[in-house]
């Protein structure tokens, strides 16, 4: 039962709190299931422009990296799938693309692995007055994200928990350190043999998606 219990909280943690409306909602009720037969993880889908839109998923490995080749490769999946149910009126660009270093948080597992660095969210209501936090990730306990934030005065930093499911967005701020931990596990991910096709990450493939 222990166990049980324990494959059950790693789902809850691997599930997206972030969900999509609209169009891009639909988007990402298609893609997803190819992505996940692929081994990847769907991270988000953004619509931007009227007049030949651009679709853009934003993707990733369970261990958070995607090469430039991976994204060809779900380019090539999810392109036929988006066709066939022909989401879209007209012509649009479909656009894959990893994280980035200043990644968005979209699953409680996020603020877990990237514990120890710096980030902002934002609440669909107002917590303790504030809609928006910026500090430091502590990882999760239960169903709240901690984080340590400067509630300023006499109150200093503390940490404090946030309800995860009324976080409206999340993501890490761009940070030397962050950008020396998103290079080592980059590393470690090539010597680990993650790429699917043998292709070496270089600093471009890790900045991609990252805007």
């Amino acid at each position: 039962m222990v166990d049980g219990q324990s494959e059950a909280v790693r789902d809850a943690a691997g599930q997206r709190f972030v969900r999509e409306t609209g169009l891009a909602a639909q988007i990402a009720a298609l893609a997803e299931p190819v992505l996940a037969d692929l081994g990847f993880r769907l991270v988000r889908v953004t619509i931007s422009g009227r007049e030949g839109a651009t679709v853009q998923i934003m993707a990733e490995r369970p261990d958070g990296m995607l090469t430039v080749e991976e994204c060809a490769i779900i380019s090539r999946n999810v392109s036929p799938v988006l066709d066939a149910h022909d989401p879209i009126a007209g012509h649009y660009t479909l656009e894959v693309s990893s994280p980035g270093i200043d990644r968005p948080l979209v699953r409680p597992s996020d603020f877990d692995d990237w514990a120890g660095y710096e980030a902002k969210v934002e609440m669909r209501e107002l917590i303790a007055g504030r809609k928006r936090y910026r500090g430091m990730l502590e990882g999760t306990e239960g169903n709240e994200l901690r984080i340590e934030v400067d509630l300023g005065g006499e109150l200093g930093k503390q940490v404090i928990g946030l309800p995860i499911a009324q976080v409206a967005e999340a993501k890490l701020v761009l940070t030397d350190d962050l950008i020396r931990e998103a290079l080592r596990r980059a590393k470690k991910a090539r010597k680990g043999g993650a790429a699917m096709d043998g292709a070496p990450m270089d600093d471009d493939d890790l900045e991609g998606g990252g805007q």
